[in-house]
């Protein structure tokens, strides 16, 4: 199965990203339209800056079935509502331990880079914003990968090809 694989190490914080999965999940799928739209067009990544690397990352979520980051959560600080599929993160039980991002396809190499550069003070917090993410309804604003079209729009807009749509192993 494919997903988005994002290297932190090539991202340079252009938003480019943000721009165009909100334009791609617009009605009209195009950018000047887009911004007129009500409601407004909501983006399912985002970039952050981690203040401990001093350097910005894409964050998306997926709110995966049976999400492996869930079940092996230590301080269970992160659980999947069993009616919407949401995974949700208790700010207050996060002791920035990081096995959610061993479990994770989408952030296992921002795991090794930290790994590779010994800073543990990057917190886990800066990504409470986009997986929390939710509708007016309350439902999950979930990465869907651009359902129909042959690249995620966010790997299309990438300039740096810190987001790459490639096959993953045991999802």
């Amino acid at each position: 199965m494919k997903d988005v694989i994002i290297r932190p190490e090539r991202c340079m914080s252009c938003h480019s990203c943000e721009v165009a999965c909100a334009v791609a999940h617009s009605r009209n799928k195009n950018l000047f339209s887009a911004v007129g739209e009500d409601p407004t067009p909501r983006k399912r990544i985002s970039v952050e800056f981690l203040p401990a690397l001093g350097a910005s990352m894409p964050v998306t979520c997926r709110h995966c079935k049976d999400a492996p980051c869930v079940s092996v959560c230590p301080t269970k600080a992160l659980t999947q509502d069993t009616d919407t599929g949401m995974v949700i993160r208790n700010l207050e039980r996060c002791v920035d331990c990081w096995t959610c991002s061993t479990v994770c396809t989408r952030f296992s190499s921002l795991y090794q880079l930290i790994l590779a550069t010994g800073c543990w003070n990057s917190s886990m917090l800066c990504t409470h914003k986009i997986i929390d993410r939710r509708t007016e309804k309350g439902t999950a604003i979930k990465c869907d990968l651009c359902e129909g079209r042959e690249l995620p729009a966010c790997v299309e807009a990438c300039p740096t090809h810190a987001l790459v749509f490639a096959e993953v192993e045991g999802r």
